[in-house]
């Protein structure tokens, strides 16, 4: 067995940090027990666990965040850390260089002190570098785009250690992959490279119904929501659970000052027929906005499953009760969640052969998210799937997806194949659903 000398740590079964750091977010994979974890605080790091992979034949899985849906961030052998490669950097006042180990709340806070950001989500814990190879939506998404529709570079370590930067100009073939195909399939992104956006000043907004006509806000919503200014974005959750009404939630924020705001809201408001209790603030800095949502994903110890589609049409009446009715059935054992959120705008004026996110005409993203065991997930995402567009988030893997290639890629899977064969031959960073 060769040695492995790294400037991070390695830590196995029974060593001291093991078990804090080999854990993932998603608790559904928080009894995965890996061989290694390889703590990772140099690209050079990254070549020698690579080089070690391939000699000792072990299954290796990079992990920025570590909120994969599908445990993709998590294997029985080794755990590559990326968390000691977290620096962030601006140079010409816009251009930020991010490594591949930072999370949200940080790159936020850093950012903001150059007076920048990205669009990008709201979890603080989340890995800049899953979110952004497999797209990346966000509060300023439909004003500038996908998180990935930012990125102008990356630096790479492929399968055979060799270290590489990629750009339009340099190895441009992988440059159009690493923006939205999913992350771990061609090789260990060390560092990212983004043009940034001025930070805005945001207005919060949040609503809440109970006991209402759901169909009727979530088909006004439906209606509203995409087409509504690029620089208002409000997202709408249904959520269920035992012994308690079924309860919507509004949130979301516009780049607008507060009045303008609650005018655009009027409009879904009169829509849906129902007032709301309604909290709309204005003068928020973006980085402190995004510190005042939570995220259902991100709740501690809880075992999530989560299944995903876009729609490029609103659903049926007949859908959406046969999916609201599903919701909160009289066999409802933990919290359930429909999570729709607005695509449109910037998101939509991209062509879909310019990355490799090839989801560019659709209108909205629905989520199933219900604990681990629950079936009501798939009962759900056959419900709605009847007016599906059939594509889904590539950050949403799904295991449960039969054609995968076509619902994660679209028009794009040929291409990135033909980029696989390049950069991965021998399918080094293999998976279910790898392409």
């Amino acid at each position: 067995m060769p040695d492995l000398i790294l400037d991070g740590e390695v830590f196995t079964p029974g060593s001291p940090g093991y078990d804090a750091i080999r854990r993932p977010v998603n608790a559904a994979y928080r009894e995965v027990r890996p061989r290694l974890v390889l703590l990772c605080r140099s690209v050079s790091d990254v070549v020698r666990a690579l080089a070690y992979a391939t000699a000792t034949g072990e299954r290796i899985a990079p992990r920025g965040g570590g909120h994969c849906f599908a445990g993709r961030s998590s294997t029985d052998g080794i755990v590559l850390d990326l968390s000691g490669l977290d620096g962030v950097s601006v140079a010409d006042e816009r251009v930020a260089t991010i490594g591949a180990g930072a999370r949200l709340g940080q790159v936020y806070a850093a950012l903001h002190t150059c007076g920048r950001t990205l669009p990008a989500g709201c979890g603080p814990t989340v890995g800049i570098t899953g979110l952004t190879l497999g797209g990346g939506i966000g509060l300023l998404g439909r004003m500038h785009g996908l998180t990935c529709d930012r990125l102008v570079g990356a630096q790479v370590v492929l399968p055979g250690g060799s270290v590489v930067d990629c750009d339009h100009d340099r190895e441009p073939d992988l440059f159009w992959a690493l923006r939205g195909a999913g992350g771990g399939q061609f090789g260990v992104v060390t560092s990212l490279r983004f043009d940034t956006v001025p930070e805005p000043m945001t207005t919060r907004i949040e609503a809440h119904w109970s006991d209402i006509a759901f169909d009727e806000l979530v088909s006004a919503w439906q209606a509203w929501a995409p087409q509504a200014p690029d620089e208002l974005t409000v997202n709408l959750t249904v959520e269920s659970e035992p012994s308690a009404p079924v309860r919507a939630t509004l949130f979301g924020a516009a780049t607008f000052d507060e009045e303008p705001t609650r005018s655009l809201l009027q409009e879904l408001i009169d829509r849906a027929g129902v007032a709301p209790t309604i909290d709309v603030r204005g003068g928020l800095p973006y980085h402190h906005l995004k510190d005042t949502f939570a995220d259902p994903r991100e709740l501690p110890e809880r075992a999530l499953r989560i299944r995903s589609e876009f729609f490029s049409r609103a659903m049926s009446h007949r859908t959406l009760a046969s999916l609201l009715a599903q919701l909160d059935g009289p066999e409802t054992v933990g919290r359930r969640q429909l999570t729709f959120t607005a695509m449109g705008g910037a998101y939509n004026r991209v062509a879909e052969d310019a990355t490799a996110f090839a989801h560019r005409k659709e209108r909205f993203l629905l989520e199933h998210i219900a604990d681990a065991t629950d079936p009501w997930v798939d009962r759900s995402w056959a419900a709605a799937h009847a007016d599906g567009s059939g594509h889904v988030y590539p950050n949403f893997p799904d295991p449960a997806l039969e054609d995968w290639a076509r619902g994660y890629h679209a028009g794009n899977y040929s291409r990135l194949a033909a980029v696989k064969n390049a950069y991965d031959p021998y399918r080094f960073f293999d998976f279910p659903q790898a392409i």
